[in-house]
C-alpha cells in the first residue's frame, strides 16, 4: 500500500487528517483506519492544507465533529462528504 494521504484513528471518527501537502479538489485520496487497519478511499471537494481535515461522510449542520475518537466541536453548516473540514464549519462546543 502507498503511503496514506489522511489519518483516521477510530470507527467512530467523522473526519481524517490530511498528512500530505498539495490537496486538489477532486483528488483522489487514501486513508489509514488505524483502528482496523482498514483503508478508506475518498474524493476531495476542495483544495485541504496539510493537518486539516477532510470529512469522511456528511455531516449535518448541528452534528459532533468526532477527530482521534474525540468530541472537537460542532458544525455549523452542512459538510459534505470529501470536503475541508476547519474554521469556516466547526466551532468548539465551549463558546
Amino acid at each position: 500500500m502507498a503511503a496514506p494521504q489522511f489519518l483516521v484513528h477510530d470507527t467512530v471518527d467523522t473526519v481524517g487528517v490530511v498528512v500530505v501537502e498539495g490537496v486538489k479538489a477532486g483528488a483522489a485520496l487514501s486513508g489509514w483506519l488505524m483502528a482496523t487497519d482498514a483503508t478508506i478511499r475518498i474524493k476531495s471537494l476542495g483544495s485541504i492544507p496539510l493537518g486539516h481535515k477532510v470529512a469522511l461522510r456528511d455531516i449535518k449542520e448541528g452534528a459532533t465533529i468526532i477527530k482521534y475518537g474525540h468530541d472537537i466541536g460542532v458544525a455549523v453548516k452542512d459538510i459534505k462528504k470529501g470536503g475541508h473540514v476547519h474554521i469556516q464549519n466547526v466551532k468548539t462546543k465551549r463558546w
